[in-house]
């Protein structure tokens, strides 16, 4: 129960209440690259950022969030959106492997007041907003995130959160409403700009990695699938299907994150397991260069702390030791003259030619025949030196509370358009060119639109002209 109730507070810091437009439509955010223009870091900082979101996840509070991230065209990437009136400008972090929206508050104590980032940080200030209120503890709202009334609560005593994550770092503030504002959709590849009524978290204490500058944002946005999440709740209103997808392009630097029916492409799914806080797959074998690993019947079982989770947030891949080992023997036995080094825990080495000429396909097979293909140029990447460094990582080595987990993140996601479907329970992805476009349905009205990554929205229209655009993330809602 104390799980699930610190669960519930987390989630519902993004909640949807009411749209203030006149008409059905789609609405848009504009995603970048946490490390879009910057110069490359060292690959220590994927095993950081995965380090920091890894413990998160397995922690009693099940929350994932991003630490550092990759310094290439796949990795962690943050939007910005409007908030209050006059509207100002923040930038949060955005993620499926969570299900919140939370932003720093003008009293916050340890918050980070600039970011290495390029971006300008904002404090929101409740009363600088006169759309802004504040969300008192007999509210039904926060009596709802406590599962019942709060005890000592009364009109004036602010409905507030506190929790602790993983990795040591902390969060606390209270809950506000406000509008939050975006671009809409309005035809192909056009928009308007509309409003909706949020309530989120306005945190006004953090410590550990949530207090650092180096990479600091705003906040957090998440698209996790809880019923207290923002998706969820947006369907429970009659506003949204429970349906989104992204499409992350890790060759020109584009992509697109829809929440919406995606009609084409149309494509395979696998069901979701039932009962999990986040997209857990069935996983069934591992295919390498046309031969399946010979591995322990149970290592694909779901349960606690075990089976296989589908994260957009998270950089690389992690696989249990009794399925790492066989699968870095079996790619490494393509070139078994190779002189392998250790650099800051990856297994790396020197090659001149195409790596996708030497080293093999891996297929994951999932239930319902649907297979996820990575190729070699997705799991070896380059390091400052020149050298190929693999991404296939231990998960015993990254967590011990998570040694017996397979974590897919973007070193398997890129390049492919992924759609959650809540309403079926079932998640499928293909191959896809994120940089072109897809058709998404308004289900009332029947129009279709086409979603396109480059032509909805530009870097300068964010003020952010030295920052490469790399990923649209397109709302589709219904009245």
């Amino acid at each position: 129960m104390g799980r699930r109730i610190a669960f519930s507070l987390l989630l519902l810091l993004w909640l949807f209440m009411f749209f203030d437009v006149g008409s059905g439509g789609s609405g848009i955010l504009t995603v970048h690259h946490k490390f879009g223009g910057r110069k490359r870091s060292s690959i220590g900082d994927l095993r950081a950022h995965d380090g920091i979101r890894h413990g998160r996840m397995l922690s009693a509070v099940d929350l994932p969030m991003g630490g550092l991230g990759l310094p290439s065209d796949a990795g962690l990437y943050y939007a910005q959106i409007g908030i209050g009136t006059p509207s100002k400008n923040y930038y949060v972090q955005v993620d499926t492997g969570s299900d919140i929206l939370w932003v720093n508050c003008i009293q916050c104590r340890q918050c980070p007041r600039k970011s290495d980032l390029g971006i300008r940080l904002t404090l929101y200030d409740p009363k600088g907003s006169t759309s802004g209120t504040l969300v008192s503890c007999t509210d039904e709202f926060c009596s709802s995130t406590n599962d019942g009334p709060i005890p000592g609560c009364s009109q004036e005593v602010l409905c507030q959160y506190s929790v602790m994550y993983g990795d040591g770092s902390t969060t606390n503030g209270y809950f506000v409403n406000d509008f939050v504002q975006y671009n809409q959709v309005s035809g192909n590849l056009q928009t308007r700009s509309v409003n909706a009524s949020v309530v989120f978290g306005c945190g006004a204490q953090q410590s550990g990695d949530l207090g650092s500058s180096s990479e600091a944002l705003d906040g957090i946005l998440g698209f996790g699938q809880s019923n207290s999440s923002m998706i969820s709740q947006l369907a429970a209103s009659g506003k949204v299907k429970k349906m989104f997808a992204h499409c992350l392009d890790s060759v020109n630097g584009g992509g697109i994150f829809a929440i919406g029916h995606v009609v084409e492409p149309k494509m395979n799914t696998t069901p979701l397991v039932p009962n999990q806080a986040h997209y857990n797959v069935n996983l069934k074998a591992i295919e390498v260069g046309g031969s399946f690993l010979q591995l322990p019947s149970d290592v694909f079982d779901t349960g606690d702390r075990k089976g296989t989770i589908i994260d957009s947030g998270t950089t690389l891949a992690y696989l249990p030791d009794t399925a790492y080992t066989p699968l870095m023997n079996k790619i490494m036995s393509y070139k078994p003259n190779l002189n392998l080094q250790t650099i800051q825990d990856f297994e790396c080495f020197e090659y001149a030619g195409s790596v996708d000429d030497v080293f093999p396909l891996v297929k994951l097979h999932f239930k319902n025949s649907l297979t996820l293909t990575v190729n070699p140029h997705d799991y070896l990447f380059q390091n400052n030196d020149g050298s190929w460094c693999v991404g296939w990582q231990n998960s015993g080595v990254q967590s011990k509370d998570g040694k017996d987990m397979f974590l897919l993140g973007d070193l398997v996601l890129s390049n492919k358009l992924v759609v959650y479907d809540l309403e079926k329970q079932v998640i499928g992805w293909k191959n896809y060119n994120c940089s072109s476009s897809i058709k998404v349905q308004d289900d009332k009205t029947g129009a279709v639109y086409s979603v396109g990554a480059h032509d909805i929205s530009s870097a300068s229209r964010l003020e952010l002209r030295c920052m490469m655009l790399l990923l649209t993330a397109i709302f589709i809602y219904f009245l």
